[in-house]
């Protein structure tokens, strides 16, 4: 796959004359192109059984920053901490004993919940054991309080030592109303960490989230895979103590029968939830849970290479991915390796590639080119807020940040899709970059689900970076749309966290090819632009870059 558009012009051009100038022989210059045997390559070694899944904590973490390390060493780019690749990112794992219980008390006696059938429940405190006894259980709404779109989910109750059940997603996925939010497009109050942490400011004992599919964006199946076992937070000096007690998702089926214990239908009492002036509804119910925890504080790490810059060296572009995945269940008949190599293989392999392509680009670009592999992308987005929060380069002077997560697999498409669209000009970037590839900007396929929030881009959006997020869409250029869909929804179903994630030879990567072409002329745009990358007026995480923090 050939480097497009005239932002990569330069490049060839500039080794080409290095070359003859410097040599009387008329040697072609390295290649800048997308190589495909070295993107496949990546994948296949990173997903493979030897790598363990990838889990921070774990061989498989060794095996995985040893691996990085080697290959930034071989392409010649330098450590990006001082003389380390190496950032280490504190965190606390927990692992929660498959006793955990958790039973809802009304007055026709307790209804008792099955542990990864219809609830599974979790504490991020420090602690080895966290219990709930008689906490009363309130239907908070959303569990929402944004002052921009005047609304408050927890007006007029004192929720300190209750337990609250929350939707997912926002009132506008809930209405479809484009006054209400964003209407079908999910905001980032929708995200179901928002509601964790939003529950443990209004002093919360427990909150529980009803998982809906399509709300979510993901099945039941992917809360069995990502929150049950060894779970990692990141390490806090009061132990998480501000947390809830007791965090957990509990399944649709099971929280219709929590509604219907109380007197309440469940559907008219969550239609209710997304109107303007909802109140939240004390259920007249209490919440017993226990659970033991197995605490362990473990040191991961976030790998970072730099290729300086020329005459704007002190700014920088950074490319990220996010190395982890879900490691091992021991527990599993048959394969029990969740090998990642879509999510996310891909995006690591397509981070390193691109580091092969920029090496090769002459001249060198004016700003510091950083490639940001993150630990605990699958965790939570843990690694990526880590270094938000203690940045070894500069946010003030980091022009944009470019995410590469779960890269397209399958043909060339007509479309790409921009996560978040609607936040910055970085998707113009994008835009004619697809222009020049033959390719149009199309709408998000499903809004709804928030994507943007759930990957290591919104880490870096939160603290004022303009982040993108983007890649091949759903119009397969030879099958078309449905077809692509169709190609989605079986990821989705089948492989998405699931150990069938893996690596296949004859897998057709032209789309991740196409895709890695388009981010490397946007990095290369940015890196050669003497203006940085802004925020719409209208974007929620539009902060003025007087008010980022230097690190």
């Amino acid at each position: 796959m050939r480097i497009g558009g005239y932002w990569g012009v330069l490049a060839p051009a500039g080794l080409l004359l290095s070359a003859c100038a410097g040599s009387g022989h008329n040697l072609p210059p390295p290649s800048t192109e997308i190589d495909e045997t070295v993107y496949r390559n990546h994948i296949r070694v990173l997903a493979s059984d030897d790598f363990e899944g990838r889990k921070p904590g774990t061989l498989g973490e060794e095996k995985t920053l040893a691996y990085l390390v080697e290959q930034f060493r071989k392409l010649g780019l330098k450590p990006g901490n001082g003389e380390s690749f190496l950032q280490q990112v504190p965190m606390i794992e927990t692992l929660c004993g498959t006793d955990a219980s958790l039973s809802v008390t009304g007055r026709s006696g307790a209804l008792t919940l099955a542990y990864g059938k219809e609830m599974v429940i979790w504490s991020r405190r420090s602690s080895p054991q966290a219990d709930l006894r008689g906490s009363e259980l309130v239907f908070a709404g959303y569990g929402i309080v944004a002052p921009e779109y005047a609304w408050n989910d927890y007006a007029g109750i004192d929720v300190r030592g209750k337990t609250v059940l929350v939707l997912v997603n926002d009132p506008g996925y809930g209405t479809k109303d484009p006054k209400i939010f964003r209407g079908g497009a999910m905001t980032y109050y929708g995200r179901w960490a928002y509601k964790v942490e939003e529950a443990a400011r209004q002093g919360a004992a427990g909150v529980l989230l009803i998982h809906d599919g399509d709300a979510a964006g993901f099945g039941w199946s992917v809360v069995q895979s990502t929150w049950t076992g060894a779970q990692l937070g990141l390490s806090a000096a009061d132990g998480a103590a501000g947390r809830a007690v007791i965090e957990g998702w509990i399944q649709k089926d099971a929280a219709r029968a929590v509604f219907a214990e109380a007197g309440l239908d469940f559907a008219a009492t969550a239609a209710a939830a997304a109107s303007a002036g909802f109140k939240p509804v004390p259920m007249g119910l209490h919440v017993d849970a226990t659970l033991h925890n197995d605490v362990r504080p473990i040191t991961s790490a976030n790998v970072i290479a730099q290729l300086p810059g020329g005459s704007r060296h002190g700014e920088y572009v950074v490319y990220t991915a996010h190395w982890d995945h879900l490691g091992r269940d021991p527990a599993r008949p048959g394969h029990n390796i969740f090998n990642g190599a879509i999510d996310n293989a891909s995006g690591v392999a397509g981070l390193l590639t691109l580091a092969q392509s920029f090496v090769r680009t002459k001249p060198v670009a004016d700003r510091t080119i950083v490639f940001l592999a993150v630990t605990g992308g699958d965790a939570g987005l843990l690694g990526s807020e880590y270094y938000a929060e203690n940045p070894v380069f500069s946010l003030r002077q980091t022009a944009a940040v470019l995410n590469l997560d779960t890269l397209h697999f399958g043909g060339p498409t007509r479309d790409v899709t921009v996560f978040g669209a609607g936040n910055t000009d970085l998707e113009e970037y994008a835009r004619a970059a697809a222009l020049l590839q033959g390719r149009e900007v199309t709408p998000e396929p499903g809004p709804q689900q928030g994507l943007y929030f759930q990957s290591d881009n919104f880490s870096f959006a939160k603290a004022g970076v303009p982040a993108l997020y983007a890649k091949g869409g759903l119009d397969d250029s030879a099958r078309g749309p449905i077809w692509g869909r169709a190609r989605l929804d079986d990821y989705v179903a089948h492989r998405y966290r699931q150990p069938s994630d893996q690596y296949s030879p004859d897998w057709d990567v032209r789309g991740a090819l196409e895709d890695l072409t388009l981010y490397y002329d946007v990095g290369n745009r940015v890196a050669r632009t003497r203006r940085f990358p802004r925020w719409y007026p209208n974007s929620e995480f539009r902060v003025s870059r007087d008010r980022r923090a230097a690190p």
